[in-house]
């Protein structure tokens, strides 16, 4: 487990509620701080958002090369466990360092159903796997252009008392970097297992687009404000 680093934005006074956005490989804590004000949340939401650091790491993918990384790639295929295995102990220890960072909003005030959990990409990634695996289930999931981890064993690994948190997956249709059918593969997956999942398709690439950032504020206001 590592101290995570973060970016913090404040939307009022007295937050009564946490949005803890995680960003996609190679990139950090600011990747996502201006999607703030996009979101159009209402002026008397009083919302924390947190944009952790990865830590920085070799990623096999990209020939070792050091930069920040929730766990190791080694391939951007992760249909079959066997011929293209995923780092479990990496995405384990990222969980455990985004659940501290969980801990740290409760000790201020911010319990677990005022936390909701944001991912683009790999950070999606540990989104899903953070949030369907923490001990008391959060808020809501946002899971942007990504996949569910270790798919074939994390149904071993869920709290089922999460199955009550609401999920909101997007994709983009002409992903080149995680193909949009392991986003949709791990939607139908989640949904077999029994979470309520919300499911939206977007005409882009590998990126987050005007009408997405549009849904994700309508969605994020209707779970802190029902």
């Amino acid at each position: 487990m590592v101290d995570l680093k973060f970016e913090t934005v404040e939307t009022g006074k007295n937050s009564t509620a946490t949005v803890i956005w995680l960003h996609g490989l190679g990139a950090d804590g600011f990747d996502f701080k201006p999607i703030v004000p996009q979101l159009n949340l209402p002026q008397d939401l009083s919302v924390r958002f947190i944009f952790p650091h990865a830590p920085t790491m070799p990623v096999t993918m990209h020939g070792n090369y050091i930069m920040p990384a929730w766990y190791d790639l080694y391939s951007l295929k992760v249909d079959n466990p066997d011929t293209n295995p995923q780092d479990e102990q990496g995405i384990k220890q990222s969980a455990a360092s985004i659940q501290q960072l969980i801990a740290q909003e409760n000790a201020k005030g911010i319990p677990n159903e005022r936390i909701i959990l944001v991912g683009f990409s790999q950070g999606g990634a540990m989104t899903l796997y953070t949030g369907l695996t923490v001990d008391k289930p959060l808020a809501g999931l946002v899971a942007l252009s990504c996949y569910l981890p270790l798919h074939t064993t994390i149904a071993g690994e869920l709290n089922p008392e999460t199955k009550t948190t609401p999920i909101f997956m997007a994709h983009g249709t002409e992903d080149p970097v995680v193909l949009f059918e392991y986003g949709k593969e791990s939607k139908d997956l989640l949904q077999n297992l029994g979470y309520q999942v919300r499911w939206f398709e977007y005409p882009m690439e590998h990126s987050v687009c005007p009408d997405e950032t549009h849904a994700i504020g309508q969605w994020i206001k209707q779970l802190l404000t029902s």
